[in-house]
């Protein structure tokens, strides 16, 4: 019989757990979003801005882009992360965070979006202004949009840094769509829309891995595409992220044969939710004489913890040879291909306007 000071003592951890969890998971999100300070019907100065929108990690631990994400799905009806596991998916989090130091996810875009900027300058276009913005960081893409307004944008495009459709970009969209900017100012925001089906972000990906060859045969060295993968639960609602996700990977194989790597050693893999997992292909790759691996984040715009962390982390589960090379090739980055690709579906939503 269990004596009535441990029940005791379990309930009381059981309601403070509890009570922790509930606290914890109502943190609001401190974001600051500005106040509009321009009239409405203002035309604006004439010039267009591009609010750089993509997925966002702090540099530091902070779990409110997690917490949001939760909530989200709360209201959706979709099940991610029973609540009282929540607290211990935090903690991981931080434990992630506290070995990699830190993400280099905001820096990086930091970078690339100043890249883009001066391609642009460098091109002559010295009017269009940039804004970064992001889905789990600071700024979010509504406060960007309203920094552009008042700065007095005429034209304004939502260039959304993301591989797929998903919910993580409905979400910033619908931010954005929140404040009525057409109705309140006659100004159309048009969307890039992700970049699943670039050609340019494909070749960038054949381009890295002839890079990091080293003294291997290309017909030895494999190739892993490791994608971030959602439950087939999700997949009802936004089938459209792993259609995408699938559709680039493989066109990146294709282009990865093409270029004269071996067909057998080229191969897909999920960080999370979904089959094969990375360990299994690379040990797939070993039985049929791979020396080397290159390993990419493949649906991740900049490093993260994903990138960081995460997916290394699967890699190197696979059993595997002393001398048997592991490189980790990251997310896209702030690759020559990578700021190409971007520009060019801004280019395409600026044709027709007067910049």
């Amino acid at each position: 019989m269990i004596p009535a000071a441990a029940v005791l003592a379990l309930a009381l951890f059981v309601a403070g757990y509890w009570a922790m969890t509930v606290r914890v998971l109502a943190t609001p999100d401190p974001r600051v979003v500005p106040e509009i300070t321009r009239a409405e019907g203002d035309p604006g100065l004439g010039h267009t801005a591009v609010v750089y929108f993509t997925h966002g990690e702090p540099a530091r631990y902070n779990p409110i882009g997690w917490i949001n994400q939760f909530n989200e799905f709360d209201e959706q009806g979709i099940a991610f992360v029973p609540t009282l596991v929540r607290p211990i998916f935090l903690h991981r989090l931080r434990n992630a965070y506290l070995k990699v130091e830190r993400s280099h996810h905001h820096d990086t875009h930091v970078r690339m979006l100043a890249t883009l900027e001066q391609s642009y300058h460098d091109a002559g276009d010295t009017t269009t202004r940039f804004y970064l913005s992001f889905l789990d960081d600071e700024p979010r893409p509504d406060a960007a949009v309203i920094q552009a307004l008042n700065d007095g944008a005429s034209r304004i495009i939502l260039c959304e840094v993301f591989l797929t459709v998903s919910n993580h970009t409905a979400e910033g969209e619908e931010m954005v769509e929140a404040l009525h900017i057409e109705e309140r100012f006659g100004i159309e925001v048009r969307k890039t829309g992700p970049l699943w089906d670039s050609d340019l972000l494909r070749s960038m990906f054949v381009a890295r891995a002839n890079e990091n060859l080293g003294d291997v045969e290309k017909s030895e060295v494999a190739v892993l595409l490791v994608g971030h993968g959602q439950p087939d639960e999700w997949d009802v609602q936004w089938g459209t992220e792993t259609e995408h996700e699938n559709a680039f990977r493989y066109g990146v194989l294709e282009r990865l044969e093409q270029d004269g790597y071996t067909s057998a050693l080229l191969a897909l893999a999920w960080m999370e939710f979904k089959e094969p997992q990375p360990a299994e292909k690379v040990e797939e790759f070993i039985a049929l004489g791979a020396k080397r691996l290159l390993f990419f984040s493949a649906a991740i715009s900049a490093d993260l913890i994903h990138s960081q962390y995460d997916v290394p982390e699967l890699v190197y589960e696979a059993d595997v040879p002393a001398e048997f090379e592991r490189i980790n090739l990251g997310a896209w980055n702030d690759d020559p291909l990578v700021i190409a690709a971007i520009k060019e579906r801004i280019d395409a939503q600026m044709e027709g306007s007067d910049t």
